[in-house]
C-alpha cells in the first residue's frame, strides 16, 4: 500500500509540475488560452449532446418497434 501511496504522490506532483510549465511555457496569452479551451469544452459539450439525442432517439425507436410487434401478436 506504500508503495502505490508513493506512486500516487509522484503522478499527481508530475502532473501539477507538467500543467505548470505547459501554462508558463505556451506560445498564447492567458485570456487566448482560457478562450481557447472554452471553445474546446463548449464543442465537446455540443458533441456529446448531440451524440446523446441521437442515441435516445434511436432507442426510442427501437421501444416503439418492439412495443408494435408486441401489440400484434
Amino acid at each position: 500500500m506504500r508503495r502505490f501511496t508513493s506512486f500516487l504522490t509522484g503522478v499527481i506532483f508530475g502532473a501539477l509540475v507538467g500543467a505548470v510549465t505547459a501554462l508558463l511555457l505556451a506560445p498564447t496569452s492567458g485570456d487566448e488560452l482560457r478562450s481557447r479551451a472554452r471553445e474546446r469544452i463548449d464543442d465537446l459539450s455540443d458533441d456529446v449532446r448531440e451524440a446523446y439525442n441521437a442515441r435516445v432517439a434511436q432507442l426510442e425507436a427501437e421501444l416503439d418497434k418492439l412495443r408494435s410487434s408486441r401489440e400484434k401478436a
